[in-house]
């Protein structure tokens, strides 16, 4: 099946769920994004766009209680996507602590964590420690491949807790301030930002790996004094 389809597929099935469910699909959707793959960009773009009222009979809902279009429904529905991820965050990192390397080495397909992402993810850990969780969760694609890891590589709670909570609040609140932004013209900003998903992904990588160079090429570096090291 061609990508462009099931990309198609995807958003129709998750517009679909927004649209019937509110506020209790984007929870439960940023949820399972924080573990796999669940298009976090399109939930909370066109969450955002059902905020703000540009389509006839859509509201934002909560127990029978409907938010006004407008910014009390844009807060709600960024709210719902920040706590969800963050719950599912927590659960992935319970997951992974739970696991550990050696069962995710050889179940981790069915979560997408193979032997060489989990090398990669221990080297990310070694390097940035609890930033890395931040990084993480503002880097497209990346994202939703950090909680399981964290707990695999005994990442402390605190940190990552509340690391998580700013990285998913930047997020959802900036996605859905930009599909309550462009309104019934959402799916525009969504087909741009596919671009935007590599661009900034290449950028974060290549950020990393030259502050990665700069740190070795400086320990590589002979004392000032000329002094020899100690033996």
């Amino acid at each position: 099946m061609p990508v462009a389809s099931v990309l198609s597929d995807i958003t129709t099935w998750v517009t679909s769920a927004i649209g019937d469910y509110g506020l209790y699909a984007v929870f439960l959707l940023m949820l399972v994004d924080a573990v796999f793959p669940a298009a976090s960009e399109v939930v909370m773009v066109y969450a955002g766009a059902v905020a703000s009222g540009a389509f006839a009979g859509q509201t934002i809902a909560l127990f029978g209680y409907h938010f006004e279009s407008g910014l009390p429904a844009y807060l709600a529905v960024a709210v719902a996507g920040t706590i969800g991820y963050l719950i599912g965050s927590i659960g992935g990192w319970a997951l992974g602590d739970y696991l550990g390397r050696p069962w995710l080495e050889h179940h981790g397909r069915w979560l997408h964590l193979s032997s060489e992402k989990l090398d990669r993810a221990e080297r990310w850990f070694d390097r940035w420690e609890e930033w890395a969780v931040f990084l993480g969760r503002i880097t497209p694609v990346v994202r939703s491949f950090i909680s399981v890891p964290a707990g695999v590589f005994r990442a402390r709670f605190g940190p990552y807790v509340w690391l998580t909570l700013l990285g998913s609040a930047l997020w959802c609140f900036a996605f859905a301030g930009a599909g309550w932004a462009a309104g019934a013209s959402w799916e525009q900003f969504h087909e741009a930002f596919r671009f935007v998903d590599y661009v900034v992904a290449v950028l974060v990588v290549a950020a990393v790996a030259a502050v990665g160079w700069r740190f070795a090429r400086r320990r590589r570096q002979p004392r000032a004094d000329g002094a020899d090291e100690p033996i």
